[in-house]
């Protein structure tokens, strides 16, 4: 029998991990393959609970270049990412595990609002909780909401989901000499700046103890073997 090391996760995902080849709109085959790593985790008997961004629809960043006011690029940014979670929840219902969205922005006609209490119990009962909404404020980054949440839910792990195999000390795609991180203390992520998670969500993992670990979704066994406990990825945990 299969001992499993995390049992409850939380899966943070880029917005442009549903986006084309571009890393622009939603692309239904790219929410079809995550639907199918979703759908192999369930059938673990691990709870999912996933964050996903907006960078495919939207980039507050560049509403903000454009003159506009940092709130209103946020919210703008909050609202695309429900978008995202429902394109995400079509995909997994189509494979027949059962979701609820949640926003932390209030749209009853579309999603739940957000209520800790109720996003456990839909996880005890087998189901996918999708948090939207971000963290219903702006100034906060999808990063931060999945570490937020992670913590609100006893979630075992933060997964980040990547398009690469772990942290690396340069982009690998253009330095074939990057060197991949297995494991980093969060004091060493902090110091290194590395671009997993901004440095609000990782302060927060940090001072509840809640591990993060970097792995590419797309690798077809990376999640599998992971929650197996096979060294799988970057682990950003309190070890040094």
């Amino acid at each position: 029998m299969e001992t499993i090391k995390y049992h409850r996760i939380l899966l943070k995902l880029s917005g442009e991990a549903l986006g084309s080849s571009q890393g622009s709109g939603i692309d239904p085959d790219r929410a079809m393959a995550i639907a199918k790593r979703v759908k192999e985790v369930r059938e673990m008997n691990v709870d999912v609970a996933i964050v996903i961004g907006a960078g495919n629809l939207w980039r507050g960043k560049q509403g903000i270049e454009l003159g506009m006011d940092r709130a209103t690029a946020d919210y703008m940014g909050m609202l695309a990412t429900v978008m995202n979670a429902l394109a995400l929840m079509d995909a997994l219902e189509s494979q027949d595990v059962v979701t609820r969205v949640q926003s932390a922005i209030e749209m009853r006609s579309v999603a739940e609002p957000y209520i800790r209490r109720r996003a456990i119990r839909h996880m005890e009962k087998g189901r996918v909780v999708i948090f939207g909404g971000g963290t219903g404020n702006p100034y906060f980054s999808t990063d931060t909401a999945a570490a937020l949440r992670a913590m609100e839910i006893d979630a075992d792990v933060v997964i980040k989901a990547t398009k690469v195999d772990g942290v690396y000390d340069s982009d690998p795609k253009t330095n074939d000499g990057a060197v991949k991180f297995d494991h980093l203390s969060y004091i060493e992520a902090l110091n290194r700046r590395v671009e997993v998670m901004d440095s609000t969500a990782i302060s927060l993992c940090m001072e509840n103890k809640l591990p993060i670990l970097v792995l590419n979704l797309f690798d077809p066994t990376a999640l599998r073997l992971a929650l197996l406990g096979e060294k799988i990825g970057t682990l950003v945990d309190e070890n040094p």
